[in-house]
């Protein structure tokens, strides 16, 4: 009769044979999609279209592109300056509207907006609701509009990395300045920084439903609270710097990702966002030059983009391919753990109650 022991070596063959794994269950999405000279910074995710939106470089356009890597012109729009660059994007899905972030660099003359585009008349070349200029201030440096964020309210909030305050845009197009927050220009600058990202300050930028907004600031590695009603600002002590932190994405369950061409920071707060803990880090492929993260579906899977801007910003227009990767965590494999505790435990009570039948027959026999 085979032994216990054996029984316990094949049922555990067995089980592991058949218990679906994360690379068997399914493999981590890589999509390659060609535009050429597209050079896309900026990536959101319609979830009534079922597809990515990208924006791009010189082309003034945006882009769908499927999980299968098929990209459709969803915006071409030639009211737009020339050469002028698509940065940030949202999707404002109570409305069906699309907000993009209109942004012209040197040497082109200055040009900072926000476009509002109708999702639902996408295919034949969009339908623009409104283009609003950004207002200034008058100073030193340039403004440079770079990410946007949308609330409840279908008021947006748009990010200016060159003089680090706050755009306000109602869902009517009435620009105004919301947050100039001295806080925003005295935080130290990260003894690491990227050079590529020394003059860019506030940067990516989320809203949060209980009435903040969150936003990093990619020199000096620091996050902010920003209220909604009135502005206000202060530091979130996350431990640790976002050394030169771009774009954002808020996931369902609270978790902010922030990513950098290094790597995706996955950070969480127990107490609004006072402070804040980076409980997982992912690296990411930097000659790709990571500039925006995203959730995606119902399973609010993380994505990058790969869009190659900074080599698109030397003036090089030869690359056609660019990427779209899913970013896994150690969460995905948690379950296949939980999945084998629970067997190994199934088949101890199963021993168990084997080794009582077994002595029950005993006592019958004799």
């Amino acid at each position: 009769m085979p032994s216990s022991e054996s029984i316990l070596s094949v049922f555990l063959f067995v089980l592991v044979g058949f218990l679906p794994t994360p690379s068997s269950a399914r493999k981590r999405h890589v999509i390659n999609f060609r535009s050429p000279g597209l050079y896309p910074e900026g990536l959101t995710w319609d979830p009534s279209g079922n597809h990515f939106i990208v924006g791009s470089l010189h082309h003034r356009t945006i882009h769908s592109v499927s999980d299968a890597g098929v990209v459709q012109t969803l915006i071409s729009d030639p009211d737009l300056p020339e050469n002028a660059t698509i940065l940030g994007l949202a999707i404002d899905s109570a409305r069906g509207r699309l907000l993009a972030v209109i942004h012209s660099a040197p040497p082109l003359p200055s040009f900072n907006a926000l476009a509002a585009y109708d999702l639902h008349r996408s295919g034949d070349g969009g339908r623009r609701i409104f283009l609003s200029p950004l207002p200034t201030i008058p100073g030193e440096g340039r403004d440079v509009a770079n990410d946007v964020t949308v609330d409840f309210r279908g008021n947006a909030y748009v990010t200016n990395s060159g003089k680090n305050f706050i755009w306000k845009v109602d869902r009517e197009g009435g620009a105004s300045i919301f947050s100039r927050s001295p806080l925003f220009t005295s935080q130290p600058m990260t003894a690491e920084r990227d050079a590529v990202y020394a003059d860019c300050g506030l940067n990516g930028i989320v809203y949060v439903s209980r009435g903040y907004l969150l936003v990093v600031q990619s020199n000096t590695g620091k996050m902010f609270r920003v209220e909604e009603d009135e502005g206000r600002a202060r530091v979130v002590g996350v431990k640790g710097e976002l050394t030169a932190a771009d774009g954002m994405a808020l996931r369902g369950d609270g978790v902010v990702m922030v990513v950098s061409q290094e790597k995706v920071w996955f950070v969480k707060s127990d107490d609004s966002w006072s402070g804040g803990v980076v409980y997982e880090e992912r690296e990411v492929e930097r000659d790709g030059m990571a500039t925006a993260v995203v959730t995606a579906g119902e399973e609010e899977r993380v994505y990058v983009l790969y869009g190659r801007v900074t080599e698109g910003m030397t003036g090089n227009q030869s690359r056609e391919w660019f990427g779209i990767e899913e970013v896994w965590t150690e969460e995905e494999g948690v379950w296949l753990y939980v999945l084998l505790g629970l067997a190994l435990a199934y088949f101890g009570f199963w021993r168990f109650q084997m080794k009582r039948l077994i002595t029950h027959l005993d006592k019958k026999t004799l």
